[in-house]
């Protein structure tokens, strides 16, 4: 198949890029870096240069594609500490994007990385951007077909927490203890979507992608045991002092409040509801292995 993919070689594009390839298909890479082209073309998949945020750019890009996959990068739209971004309204401009690339090129096998949280408008933080995203793509004509990946949170997303384990030597967050809960690895959602681009496309589907399911403290404790720390915990304080912290650092507000809506969700497991309903299949990738990983990259940090 010819297969168009957004998101450039992230932890996602990078591994997808590879197994679709290795499987035979034709690829394209869309990156808004010239300098991505050559790891692209090394990786045996065209480059296609240029911005999502280009409707006419992705029309031209999409036609005569079997598939795209499409996805909104946070980092693409902006950082998190600026706080004149209005992130709901980017990732709606995006989606209009991709909505009009879609019709105009008449591509109508597609998929689309969403989010756990996207079943609900209600109580669900910052996730309400993949809701709003879901919502204008199901506007499209029937006759594109379109299956939503609904990951939960990364294992990749805890490197966010290395300079606190660094600084502070401990994890702390709004939510906590032993309550276990799905996360995953950016290598089994680009599995699954190598695999879904092969198989039949009816309708508007929900897939949901997990690795595992582990609690707060059994994270700590893997982390913890990986980077010699053993004694890492993962400290729970009270949702106004981690959103006056975020607001400190100068974190944009509605992420920062979003945050702590969604961590409440979290530990109330409101957020896991639909995902439960599905009961995905768990992925190959473990917490452990992931925190030899994030040892490699914190020990490097320490040298």
């Amino acid at each position: 198949m010819n297969i168009v993919l957004t998101g450039s070689l992230g932890n996602i594009g990078k591994p997808l890029t590879q197994a679709l390839v290795e499987k035979g298909h034709a690829v394209t890479v869309i990156s808004s870096k010239i300098e991505r082209k050559p790891e692209i073309e090394a990786l045996g998949a065209i480059p296609a240069i240029g911005n999502i945020q280009d409707a006419g750019f992705l029309s031209e890009t999409f036609r005569g594609a079997d598939a795209v996959y499409l996805m909104e990068a946070w980092e693409g739209i902006g950082s998190i500490f600026d706080k004149d971004i209005d992130f709901l309204a980017e990732f709606k401009k995006i989606a209009e994007n991709y909505k009009q690339a879609v019709e105009q090129s008449g591509v109508n096998r597609i998929i689309h990385l969403s989010s756990v949280g996207a079943h609900s408008d209600k109580d669900m933080g910052s996730l309400l951007v993949h809701y709003n995203v879901e919502n204008i793509l199901k506007t499209l004509p029937e006759t594109a077909a379109i299956k939503f990946m609904r990951p939960v949170g990364f294992f990749s997303n805890i490197y966010r927490w290395l300079p606190m384990i660094k600084s502070q030597g401990v994890i702390t967050q709004s939510y906590g203890g032993d309550k276990k809960e799905p996360w995953v690895s950016p290598l089994d959602i680009a599995a699954t979507i190598a695999d879904e681009m092969e198989k039949p496309f009816n309708g508007r589907t929900v897939h949901y992608q997990a690795s595992e399911e582990v609690s707060p403290n059994e994270i700590a404790q893997s982390i913890g045991n990986a980077i010699g720390k053993p004694d890492l915990k993962w400290e729970v304080i009270p949702a106004d002092k981690l959103l006056d912290q975020m607001l400190s650092a100068g974190v944009n507000e509605w992420i920062a409040n979003g945050m702590v809506e969604m961590q409440k969700a979290q530990q109330t497991g409101s957020l896991y509801e639909d995902f439960y309903q599905h009961n995905p299949t768990l992925g190959k990738v473990k917490l452990d292995d992931f925190a030899r990983e994030f040892a490699q990259t914190y020990n490097k940090q320490n040298k």
